[in-house]
């Protein structure tokens, strides 16, 4: 296994234990999480194909599909007070 796939594997569990902390908690972890995830997807790409990151993009959103629906309504509605 190489080193990118281990490196994503320890940030499941990371983000697993983050899901058990009350809310309030949960914060500053999640959006550590969500940040290094980025690095994490390119460095995957470097070692393995586009396919393997697009699995890793549907595990990021899978995890994290409350937050990105947030961020995203907020971006549209937004979005939406621009063009008023």
């Amino acid at each position: 296994m190489t080193i990118s796939l281990i490196l994503a594997c320890i940030w499941v569990v990371a983000a697993t234990i983050v899901a058990f902390l009350p809310m309030r908690l949960q914060y500053v972890p999640g959006l550590t999480l969500l940040i290094l995830a980025l690095p994490l997807l390119v460095y995957i790409g470097i070692q393995h194909s586009f396919w393997v990151v697009l699995l890793a993009i549907g595990g990021l959103v899978s995890m994290f599909r409350r937050p990105l629906w947030f961020l995203g309504r907020r971006l549209v509605g937004r979005l939406r007070e621009g063009e008023t």
